[in-house]
């Protein structure tokens, strides 16, 4: 059998990118969820009544939900992303597991396309202070120069290599290892309100958290995105969150 010919990518053929995608494509998550949820413990069958009411009269009850953390009545409840990011950070990403469902692309099984991430302009690129207590500061115009520069004839020597390999007749899951995390990647994330707070807290950094967090900005990035899908869902369970400090129930 004859080798598969793959052909040559040039470095004009590389895709470069400083953002990320989110896309809410499925979704099955309101208010209502957490107030039928949470009346079943008093009004048993009753609580579906909740379901044909505006949430807006038990927004004081989401409040005390949150409050005082009684958590399940948010698990009722489903939102599905698609996200595109580099896969650095899908590795932070699936460091949450508890209420969370991923499907990611393979490379196992489909050639990966030349997509790759490279700081934007607003990135800060210095690292102040010991670890554990240290500050992101701007980085000088050469810094950012140095780091453009330098990560795209990375990308450019690891996807010439990648597919050297292939036109060789190396399996795609072989090859793959000469492909960097700065790669973008694409997955489903499938999680409820509950989980997503949980997430939400450790991935941004916010005014209004009692408990500071310190994410890198690429994830918080994403994060970003998700919390304003999830804020047009959930206004009532989202603005209970920010007023009890960012805490998940």
């Amino acid at each position: 059998m004859g080798r598969t010919q793959t052909p040559v990518t040039t470095p004009e053929s590389l895709t470069f990118r400083s953002d990320v995608t989110v896309e809410l494509v499925k979704s099955s998550a309101s208010d209502a969820d957490v107030l039928f949820a949470a009346r079943v413990s008093t009004a048993g069958e009753q609580s579906l009544d909740e379901l044909k009411k505006d949430p807006e009269r038990s927004k004081g009850l989401i409040n005390f939900l949150m409050r005082d953390r009684h958590g399940s009545p948010f698990e009722h409840n489903s939102m599905t992303f698609f996200i595109s990011a580099p896969i650095f950070v899908f590795r932070e990403f699936m460091r949450h597991r508890v209420g969370w469902s991923y499907n990611e692309e393979s490379g196992r099984y489909r050639e990966l396309q030349p997509v790759f991430y490279v700081p934007g302009p607003d990135r800060k690129l210095v690292q102040e202070g010991r670890p554990g207590k240290y500050v992101f500061v701007e980085g000088t115009p050469a810094q950012h120069e140095a780091v453009s520069s330098t990560l795209r004839e990375s990308y450019e020597q690891a996807y010439a290599a990648y597919q050297k390999m292939l036109a060789e007749g190396v399996a795609r899951e072989v090859a793959r290892a000469a492909l960097p995390v700065g790669l973008y990647s694409s997955m489903y994330a499938t999680c409820n309100a509950r989980s997503l707070m949980h997430f939400l807290g450790l991935r941004t950094q916010h005014e209004l958290a009692k408990v500071p967090s310190f994410p890198q900005r690429e994830i918080e990035m994403v994060a970003e995105k998700m919390e304003a899908e999830w804020a047009k869902l959930m206004p009532l369970t989202h603005a209970a969150y920010n007023a009890n400090g960012r805490v998940a129930p």
